[in-house]
């Protein structure tokens, strides 16, 4: 079940003593603070040049309905900075790094023992986000925090909730994750494009190097077809009438080199039966969370200790930090923290059981 709604808390900067920076990119910044009332250290994520407060209100909605869950960020509130005008997260603060640095810190890939682990975690990020209407659409390892055996999904500066009409906005996320409907502007796309980030995730931390990286439109499609296959209206209905199909730069029906990459010495055959089942280009044929962890391949795998949960974690940033949008002028910041208490950000109620 998603969390009940409830108001989200918001404070402001001086609740806070800024302790050092932890990362910064092109939109803002996260910051490692301690609480004055209880000395807890958190983490607080602010912008440099924000424009809408509701959509760092949209966010701390997103995050709020996820709370509580093991692998997916622990939000606290939202602060309200009176001298930079700034609208601020405010998450755990625990100690870590991203799966985009440990992979480039190794070298390599993870054992395929391990890399279940992380699956079977994310995954159960993933369900219980869309259980709750939710799709992340930037999932990618500077987005994954690690610490020991415990993964988390931070950052949903992007996401949005099923419960909005489309069209949706195809261009979000980092490209090489992107699901394959979302390069093709469809514009109706849905939770599985989650699945298949995660898949390109999982096929990163087994290799330890992307597994579509392209630098181009074409060379990426190129990249995707040739691994998974060249679709066409017959695997994938409708594929030639989305808006962005390129012309197609292999043989149609040519089959798919996935084993290829990851033979069996590399990766079971219970392994690359999730690997193949997240890596479809036809959305309709792909697994979802949910699925996926009935896969053999997490049979034996088993929740980590409730001591591990948090204290290993660190909050942290990617390079380019998903842009807030500016707040109030400063003539309305007296009532901008009963303005924002009282703005409710919708979300969607959740499914039923």
């Amino acid at each position: 079940m998603c969390r009940k709604r409830r108001r989200v808390v918001v404070g402001t900067t001086y609740d806070y003593d800024q302790e050092s920076r932890l990362g910064a990119g092109k939109f803002g910044a996260v910051v490692k603070a301690r609480c004055r009332a209880t000395g807890q250290l958190v983490a607080i994520k602010s912008l440099h040049d924000p424009a809408d407060p509701h959509e760092v209100l949209r966010e701390a909605r997103f995050l709020e309905a996820c709370g509580g869950h093991p692998h997916i960020v622990g939000f606290r509130g939202v602060t309200l900075d009176y001298v930079t005008d700034e609208l601020c997260l405010v998450m755990d603060y625990v100690e870590g790094k991203s799966l985009k640095l440990l992979l480039s810190e190794r070298g390599g890939g993870l054992p395929e023992a391990t890399v279940c682990t992380f699956m079977w975690q994310l995954l159960t990020a993933a369900k219980k986000m869309h259980r709750c209407h939710i799709v992340h659409r930037d999932i990618n390892p500077a987005n994954i925090l690690v610490g020991g055996e415990v993964v988390k999904i931070c950052d949903f500066g992007v996401a949005m909730s099923m419960s909005e009409a489309p069209p949706y906005e195809e261009e979000v996320g980092m490209g090489e994750y992107r699901a394959p409907e979302m390069l093709l502007g469809k514009e109706d796309y849905d939770a599985l494009v989650d699945t298949w980030s995660l898949r390109c995730v999982m096929a990163e931390m087994l290799s330890g190097k992307r597994i579509f990286r392209a630098d181009e439109f074409i060379s990426l499609f190129q990249r995707i077809f040739q691994v998974v296959g060249v679709p066409d209206d017959t695997t994938w209905p409708g594929f030639t009438s989305l808006p962005h199909t390129a012309p197609p730069p292999l043989v149609p029906g040519q089959q798919s080199t996935l084993r290829d990459l990851f033979p069996v010495e590399t990766l079971s055959a219970e392994g690359f039966e999730v690997l193949n089942g997240l890596l479809t280009c036809n959305p309709d044929n792909r697994l979802t969370a949910a699925a996926a962890l009935k896969l053999p391949w997490f049979a034996t795998v088993t929740a980590p200790t409730a001591a591990a949960k948090i204290d290993t974690m660190a909050v942290s940033i990617k390079e380019e930090v998903v842009e807030f949008a500016p707040l109030m002028p400063p003539r309305k910041r007296v009532t901008a923290k009963k303005t924002l208490i009282r703005k409710k950000v919708p979300l969607t109620a959740p499914p039923a059981a």
